[in-house]
C-alpha cells in the first residue's frame, strides 16, 4: 500500500486508496485514468494483464498503420517520444524532406508519455547547459512562432533544495557556470525561500538556488507540434506500425551497412535508421546487430489532489530527499529516484518484482521527504498514480551517434529520465550527425563509441553500472567521484602489484587505472553490493569506498599532500607511471601512407624512429584526438609502411571508430590493428630517469643519441621493448611500450635500480596536476570535437606550411584567414583556493567564458586553469584582447583576481622536456 507515513496514511490516501486497490480486480476506464502502468511488453498491468496495443485499437479504432508506408526515405526515425520527434523536426529543419518516423502505437505511447517534463537549465557540464538552453527555446518560443500551436510550456521556475553545505557549494558551483552563459539565478537563505513558497517547510534548509526561467513541457503537446512541423516541412509520421526488422548489407569493402526497415505493412528502402525506441531501444539494436547497452527501471510518480495556495509555485528539486515536487495546476507531481529501483518485467531474474507487490514499498522512500518539504502533502489525496519504464546507461549519459557495429545505425536513446529536457538540444545535434557526419557541439560524453566493444554486451556491466546511475540520480558530483559498480572489468599486468603498494585505482572505460597511492596500505576494489539493496550484503570495512568518501569535497581533499609529493617527486627526481589502459594501434597497409597524411595533422612521414604529436581531425576542423604517431622501420615479410599510434585510454574506442570510418570512406587499403590489450606501458619522467634508464636499458640515451620525440627498440632487463622519448608531464622522460609477459620483470627491474635516485610510483592524479603546470592539453577536458587546434594553442602540430592535404585542412585556413573568434588561455590564482573546472571567467567585468580544467600546480605552488575565451563584442581574440583585460575567476560566487598567460607558466622553453636543468 501506498503511504505518505505511517500515521497519516489514511488522511492522505483517501479515496486514492481504494482505486489503487480496485485496480487489483478489474480494468475500468477510472483505474486507466488514475493508475498508468505499461511494461516492456505494452501490457496494461493488473492481476490479469491486457495487451497494450489491444487497448489502443479497442480505443482509438486502430487496426494499422495510419499512413501508407514509403518505397524507400533517406531516413527512418523510429520511435514517437521526446528524442524521436525532436530529431524528425531538426531534420526536416536542415533541409531533409524524404524523411519517415515510425512509432510502434501512438506518439509518445512509450516512455515519453509518463515523463514528468521538467526542465532545469543548470546541469554540471558545459555542453548540457547549451543543450537544454535549445530545447527551452524551441518549446518556449520557436515552435508556437512556426506553428501557431501551443507546446503546453510554462515557465514557473525551478527551486534546487539544500540541506547541508556541500549540497550548496554545489548550487554555487552551477550558479557561477550559469553566468557564462547568461542564465539567471539566486541563492536564497532559507527566509527568502519561505517567502518565494510559503508552503514549504525550511526549518532545516541550508539553502537554496532558484532559477527563475526554469519550467515544465507539456508531453503530449510538445510531441504533437513538433510531428505537425515536421510534416509541414515533408516529413512523414505513421503510428500504429511496429517494426520487425533491420535488413544489412556488406558493402565491396566489407563494411555492414542499413539497407531497410522491415514492417508487417511494408518495407522501406533506407540508407540510415535512427534508433529512438526508449527502453525498446535494445530490442532495435539486436535486429542489426548493434549492442544498445541500456536497462529499463520502474519509474513512478504520483499527481495529487488540489492544495490550497500551490499555484504558480516554482517546480522543486530536493536531492538530498531524492524527490521531486512538479507544479501540476493547482496540484503536485511526486516522484524521486531510490536505491532500489524495481529493474523492469524481468522475471526470471532474481532482483525483479511484480508491480503491484512492490512498487508502493519502494515509492515509500520518498514520502518523508516530500512531506516535510511541503507538510500540506500529508492531508492531501492522490488523484492518480504513474508508473512507467525509464531507460537507464552505465554513466548516466545517453546513447547517441553512429554504432560502430553497423554504419547508418544511429542512436538516439538511453536518456536517463531527462530525454523531454534534452531532447530539443539532442534532437539538432543528432540531425546534424546524420546529415553531416558529426555533431556541431562537443558530443562526445554521449557518443555510443564512448564505450569499449568489451563492455557493451556485457550483461554484468550493464545492469550494475545502470542500476548505480539509477540509484545517484540525486548524489552531489563531486570532482573526483568514482563508480564502485562494474570493477576489475579490464586490469593492466601491473595492477595487483600496484594495488600491493597502495594504489588506489580510477575507472577509465572499464580500466582500473592508477590514481594516486595511499599510504595507508592497499585498499582493493569489491564487488559491487548493490548499496545494500535486493538482499546483497553490504560491503563492510570497505577502505576504498571510505578513502573515495573522504575525496568527496569541494575543498582541497584530504589527501592532497599525497598528490603533492607525487608531482614534486617528479619534478625533483623520478617517478613512474602506469599508462597501459592507453590505446595501442598499428596502422600498416598499401595506403598506410597516404591514411597517415590524410588522418595526422603533423607531417608523421618523417624518418623511420620519428615520433609525432599530432592531432586528427573532424571535417570542421575540430580535435577527435590527440596522439603519437612513430613511424616504424620498413619489415619486407610483414609491411612497407606502418606507424605506431599512442592514444589515451579513454577515446581509444571512439578513435579506432573515427579512424576506421576514414580508412572506409576514403577508400585506403589499410588495416589498423589493436594491440591494447597484449601490451602494457609504463612512462618513467624526472631529472633522474636518464640515470635510472641507463642501468636498465642497452641503449645509450644522451641527447645525440636518443633525442626527444624518437623510439628504438631497446632491451630491458633481457626484455625486448619499444623506448620512446616523450612526456605529458613536462620533464626528460621516456615511455617503454612492452609486451604483456614482459612487463612485471621490467616493472621490477626500473623500481629496483630507482630506489638509489628516489623513484615513486604516481598516478593520473598527478599527471592532471603535472600536465596543466606544464600547459599540455587533455584530450575531452580542454580539447574536444568543436575546438580546432588554432584555437586550444595547438597550431604547431599542423602541417599548414606544407602543400598535403589532411582532414579538416579548409576549416582551419578558414578559421586562420578569419582570425579566431576564442582563443584557450591559461589562468592562475595567487590565492591557494580549489578549482575544478566550470569557474565563470570575467574580462573586466564582463563574462567571457568559463574554466574547462583546472588543478593546483604544486612546482609554481598556484591553482592553475584552462578555458576558452570570447570577446563580447563578436569580434577576434586577439593576443592584445589577452594582455590588455583584467581577468577574475568566479567560484561558488566569489570573484578571485586572476593572471592570464599565453604560454605555459612552468618552463615556458621547454627545457626541461629536453634534458636540460639548472
Amino acid at each position: 500500500m501506498f503511504l505518505w507515513s505511517v500515521a497519516g496514511a489514511m488522511a492522505f490516501l483517501g479515496k486514492a486508496a481504494q482505486r489503487v486497490m480496485a485496480c487489483r480486480q478489474t480494468l475500468s476506464p477510472l483505474c486507466r485514468a488514475t493508475t498508468r502502468c505499461y511494461s516492456s511488453q505494452s501490457t496494461h498491468t493488473t492481476e490479469k494483464s491486457v495487451p497494450y496495443e489491444k487497448i489502443l485499437k479497442q480505443e482509438d479504432g486502430l487496426s494499422g498503420p495510419t499512413k501508407p508506408l514509403p518505397k524507400s526515405a533517406d531516413v527512418v526515425v523510429i520511435g514517437g517520444g521526446s528524442l524521436g520527434c525532436q530529431t524528425l523536426y531538426h531534420l526536416c529543419k536542415l533541409g531533409m524532406t524524404n524523411v519517415v518516423l515510425l512509432e510502434r502505437d501512438r506518439l509518445t505511447a512509450g516512455t515519453t508519455w509518463h515523463t514528468a517534463g521538467l526542465l532545469w537549465q543548470l546541469r554540471p557540464s558545459d555542453t548540457e547547459v547549451e543543450l537544454l538552453a535549445h530545447t527551452r527555446n524551441v518549446i518556449s518560443s520557436e515552435l508556437e512562432e512556426e506553428t501557431g500551436l501551443e507546446t503546453g510550456w510554462i515557465q514557473n521556475g525551478g527551486l534546487f533544495i539544500a540541506s547541508n553545505k556541500q549540497r550548496l557549494d554545489e548550487y554555487k558551483r552551477l550558479m557561477s557556470l550559469g553566468k557564462a552563459y547568461g542564465i539567471e539565478s539566486y541563492v536564497l537563505s532559507p527566509a527568502e525561500t519561505k517567502d518565494l513558497y510559503p508552503l514549504m517547510n525550511v526549518k532545516d534548509l541550508y539553502g537554496t538556488l532558484y532559477v527563475p526561467k526554469d519550467g515544465t513541457m507539456d508531453p503530449a503537446g510538445t510531441c504533437t507540434t513538433l510531428s505537425r512541423a515536421a510534416t509541414a516541412r515533408g516529413a512523414t509520421v505513421i503510428e500504429n506500425c511496429p517494426v520487425t526488422g533491420i535488413q544489412v548489407k556488406v558493402d565491396d569493402l566489407g563494411v555492414k551497412r542499413v539497407k531497410a526497415v522491415e514492417t508487417a505493412h511494408g518495407t522501406i528502402q533506407t540508407p540510415c535508421v535512427v534508433n529512438c525506441a526508449g527502453v525498446w531501444a535494445t530490442k532495435l539494436g539486436e535486429m542489426a546487430g548493434v549492442n544498445v547497452p541500456l536497462i529499463a527501471m520502474h519509474h513512478a510518480y504520483v499527481v495529487t489532489e488540489r492544495i490550497e495556495g500551490i499555484q504558480n509555485m516554482p517546480n522543486v528539486r530536493d536531492h538530498d530527499a531524492s524527490v521531486y515536487l512538479r507544479l501540476q495546476g493547482d496540484a503536485l507531481s511526486v516522484g524521486g529516484y531510490e536505491q532500489n529501483p524495481i529493474f523492469w518485467n524481468d522475471v526470471s531474474d532474481k532482483f525483479a518484482f511484480s508491480l503491484f507487490d512492490l512498487d508502493w514499498d519502494v515509492f515509500m522512500q520518498h514520502i518523508d521527504g516530500a512531506v516535510n518539504r511541503v507538510p500540506a502533502l500529508e492531508q492531501t489525496g492522490i488523484k492518480s498514480t504513474v508508473c512507467g519504464p525509464e531507460s537507464f546507461t552505465a554513466d548516466h549519459k545517453p546513447l547517441m551517434g553512429e554504432a560502430p557495429e553497423v554504419r547508418g545505425f544511429f542512436l538516439g536513446c538511453g536518456f536517463n529520465s531527462a530525454g523531454m529536457m534534452l531532447g530539443g538540444g539532442c534532437g539538432k545535434e543528432l540531425a546534424h550527425w546524420i546529415i553531416h557526419g558529426r555533431p556541431e557541439k562537443d558530443m562526445y560524453g554521449y557518443d555510443i563509441r564512448r564505450f569499449h566493444h568489451s563492455l557493451t554486451n556485457n550483461n554484468r556491466w550493464i545492469r550494475e553500472r545502470s542500476h548505480e546511475s539509477y540509484a545517484k540520480n540525486y548524489s552531489v558530483v563531486f570532482p573526483f567521484d568514482e563508480p564502485l559498480a562494474s570493477r576489475n572489468m579490464r586490469k593492466d599486468p601491473f595492477h595487483q602489484v600496484l594495488q600491493e603498494q597502495g594504489c588506489v585505482f580510477q575507472e577509465r572505460h572499464g580500466w582500473e587505472r592508477p590514481g594516486w597511492f595511499n599510504r595507508g596500505g592497499p585498499a582493493p576494489v569489491l564487488d559491487y553490493d548493490y548499496y545494500g539493496a535486493y538482499d546483497v550484503p553490504k560491503n563492510t570495512d570497505y577502505k576504498y569506498s571510505e578513502i573515495l568518501g573522504k575525496e568527496y569535497t569541494f575543498d582541497f581533499p584530504p589527501h592532497h599532500d599525497v598528490i603533492r609529493d607525487e608531482c614534486l617527486s617528479c619534478r625533483n627526481a623520478v617517478a613512474v607511471f602506469d599508462m597501459s589502459y592507453f590505446g595501442k594501434f598499428y596502422l600498416t597497409g598499401p595506403d598506410a601512407k597516404k591514411a597517415a597524411d590524410w588522418l595526422f595533422t603533423a607531417d608523421v612521414n618523417k624518418a623511420p624512429g620519428s615520433t609525432v604529436y599530432t592531432c586528427m581531425l573532424n571535417k570542421r576542423g575540430g580535435v577527435e584526438s590527440d596522439l603519437t604517431v612513430s613511424r616504424l622501420e620498413p619489415s619486407p615479410d610483414v609491411w612497407s609502411e606502418a606507424y605506431y599510434l599512442a592514444i589515451g585510454g579513454g577515446v581509444a574506442q571512439h578513435n579506432w571508430s573515427h579512424i576506421q570510418a576514414v580508412l572506409q570512406d576514403q577508400g585506403f587499403r589499410c588495416t589498423l590493428i589493436d594491440h591494447t590489450e597484449d601490451m602494457g606501458m609504463i612512462s618513467i619522467q624526472g631529472p633522474k630517469s636518464r640515470e635510472l634508464l641507463q642501468e636498465v636499458l642497452d641503449s645509450d640515451l644522451s641527447n645525440d643519441a636518443f633525442p626527444f620525440s624518437t623510439h628504438k627498440i631497446v632491451n630491458a632487463a633481457g626484455h625486448k621493448v619499444r623506448a620512446m622519448r616523450l612526456s605529458f608531464v613536462g620533464e626528460m622522460g621516456w615511455e617503454l611500450h612492452v609486451p604483456k609477459e614482459s612487463c612485471l620483470p621490467v616493472y621490477h627491474a626500473v623500481m629496483t635500480a630507482g630506489a638509489k635516485y628516489g623513484i615513486c610510483n604516481a598516478g593520473y592524479r598527478a599527471i592532471d596536476s603535472l600536465s596543466i603546470e606544464k600547459g599540455y592539453r587533455h584530450w575531452h577536458a580542454d580539447l574536444r570535437p568543436d575546438d580546432t587546434p588554432l584555437e586550444a594553442g595547438l597550431a604547431f602540430t599542423c602541417k599548414m606550411k606544407t602543400s598535403i592535404p589532411f582532414l579538416g585542412r579548409q576549416a582551419l585556413e578558414a578559421q586562420k584567414a578569419e582570425g579566431l573568434r576564442r582563443r584557450i588561455v591559461c589562468f592562475t590564482v595567487d590565492e591557494k583556493v580549489p578549482m575544478f573546472g566550470l569557474e565563470a571567467i570575467f574580462r573586466n567585468g564582463v563574462p567571457v567564458g568559463h574554466l574547462r580544467r583546472s588543478e593546483f600546480g604544486f612546482a609554481i605552488d598556484k591553482t592553475i586553469g584552462y578555458g576558452y575565451i570570447r570577446n563580447p563584442d563578436g569580434g577576434v581574440v586577439s593576443p592584445d584582447f589577452v594582455r590588455s583585460g583584467e581577468f577574475t575567476l568566479e567560484r561558488m560566487g566569489v570573484t578571485y583576481k586572476a593572471t592570464a598567460h599565453l604560454k605555459s607558466p612552468f618552463d615556458p622553453e621547454n627545457k626541461r622536456v629536453k634534458g636540460i636543468y639548472g
